[in-house]
């Protein structure tokens, strides 16, 4: 058995804890959004939790540079994450962290196995989705030209500009909320096309694993087969030979 590297065990330790991480901070990142009316306390709370959760993947990220055996290939294949890392220092924005934080909870999941993985995926299509229509909704709430003012009017968007429908009934004016779009339409794509593949590639094995057993069960009939004629013909030649005496 292939025993398993310290960073290996590392991720396998914290990616659960992680995850349960990322749920605090979509709550986090959710309310001050959905309540207009939240105190100061509750709002300087909430953006508490959200650096938090983004200085916890940040030192995850420290760790397993660390723990690495080839830390520059590590960093070099892991560049991603690093830029997730990096993002908010540079600008401290909300959705830079909300992006940070999405990019770094894919990444962990890619460990999974692919029953796992299509649990995961499909939870990170549910957390874009409302992760979208908070982000459209904070930035196109208070714009004068704007026409998504509730919560429900950005989740129609954010559904129908993942499914590449788009209807145009909602549409973000501001810029905020256009790059907010442009990253919904690219991640959203990709995301259901993760979905359909995993699909698909589970009915090719299904249908596979269908069709070795049919073929199993049709080499067991012709062996099956095989026996009855060679019985037969001992029989019939047992027959014969008693006949003659």
């Amino acid at each position: 058995m292939k025993q398993q590297t310290a960073q290996g065990r590392w991720e396998q330790l914290t990616q659960r804890p992680l995850l349960a991480l990322a749920v605090a901070f979509a709550v986090a990142y959710a309310v001050p959004i959905v309540d207009n009316s939240a105190g100061h306390r509750l709002t300087y709370a909430c953006t508490v939790v959200e650096w938090v959760v983004w200085a916890t993947f940040a030192t995850d990220y420290v760790v397993r540079v660390g723990l690495a055996r080839r830390r520059k290939e590590f960093v070099r294949t892991h560049w991603m994450d690093l830029c997730a890392v990096v993002l908010p220092i540079l600008q401290p924005l909300r959705l830079l962290r909300m992006v940070s934080t999405l990019i770094l909870v894919g990444r962990r999941a890619r460990m999974a196995s692919q029953i796992q993985l299509t649990t995961y995926v499909a939870g990170a299509v549910v957390g874009l989705l409302m992760f979208g229509s908070l982000a459209v909704l904070s930035a196109e709430r208070d714009s004068p030209d704007g026409n998504i003012r509730t919560l429900g009017d950005a989740l129609w968007w954010s559904f129908t500009t993942m499914t590449t429908v788009g209807y145009g009934d909602h549409a973000p004016t501001t810029g905020l909320g256009r790059m907010v779009a442009v990253g919904l339409m690219l991640s959203g794509i990709a995301l259901l096309g993760v979905i359909t593949a995993n699909i698909a590639a589970w009915f090719i094995a299904r249908f596979e694993k269908d069709d070795v057993e049919e073929r199993r069960q049709t080499e067991a009939i012709e062996a099956l087969t095989a026996e009855v004629r060679a019985l037969r013909a001992e029989v019939a030649e047992l027959r014969e030979v008693s006949g003659r005496t």
